[in-house]
């Protein structure tokens, strides 16, 4: 383990804005179309803003296309299906994207008949995520700063470096794994925040748990 990190953990917090983008959809035929011409921001709107909007709650695993479908068109089965979409399974929004299109299209396909079509009023609005990263005064050069620093920053800070860092290279993998790997060559910090599902946990409980992580292996850090 190296003495020195290469360089400090800043740690930033995510501001993000809603922008409505006029596409809508009536049924299922035009949400699958919709999904497909979506970009980045819109998919990762209507796939992630229930995590930040209920970090007092242990999230679900819901989106908006599964809610829209089960509670609107009300065909259930799809909505389920839509559900159990676990998207902390991919590394990309594209990913992400690719899975509910597939899921629609065989549904589609098996379902060929008469698709029923929502009133006006009832319809899904396509929306965009415009996000933002500002850099907070809570910098980090070593595990008993970063507890520190981690104790004290929003949750918002929290939600961008361990959700939405999966989203962008090195996909898969959270901001605080990837500064103790490549700062201290600490793999097994790494590996054991990296094995937290941050899907399972409030936000809250999360930072607890990510800092209990990491003040053990401090205390491991010290007596060796």
């Amino acid at each position: 383990m190296t003495a020195t990190p290469k360089g400090p953990f800043r740690f930033c917090n995510r501001l993000t804005l809603t922008e409505v983008t006029g596409r809508k959809a009536y049924n299922i035929a035009e949400l699958l179309e919709g999904i497909k011409a979506a970009d980045d921001a819109v998919i990762y709107h209507h796939t992630h803003r229930f995590i930040k909007q209920s970090h007092h709650l242990v999230p679900e695993g819901a989106n908006d296309f599964a809610y829209w479908v089960a509670n609107t068109v009300q065909a259930d089965r799809l909505g389920e299906e839509l559900t159990s979409i676990d998207i902390v399974r991919y590394n990309s929004l594209a990913d992400i994207r690719s899975a509910f299109v597939k899921m629609l299209e065989r549904y589609l396909e098996e379902n060929p008949g008469p698709m029923r079509t929502v009133a006006p009023g009832r319809e899904f609005h396509f929306m965009r995520a415009i996000r933002f990263s500002l850099p907070t005064a809570c910098s980090a050069t070593d595990y008993a700063s970063f507890i520190e620093c981690l104790k004290n920053v929003s949750v918002s800070s929290l939600y961008l470096h361990v959700f939405e860092a999966r989203l962008r290279p090195p996909y898969g993998v959270d901001d605080f794994s990837h500064w103790f790997k490549t700062n201290f060559n600490d793999e097994r910090v790494g590996a054991e925040i990296s094995r937290l599902d941050p899907y399972s946990y409030t936000l809250e409980s999360l930072r607890q748990r990510i800092i209990r992580v990491i003040e053990r292996r401090l205390a491991e850090v010290k007596n060796a």
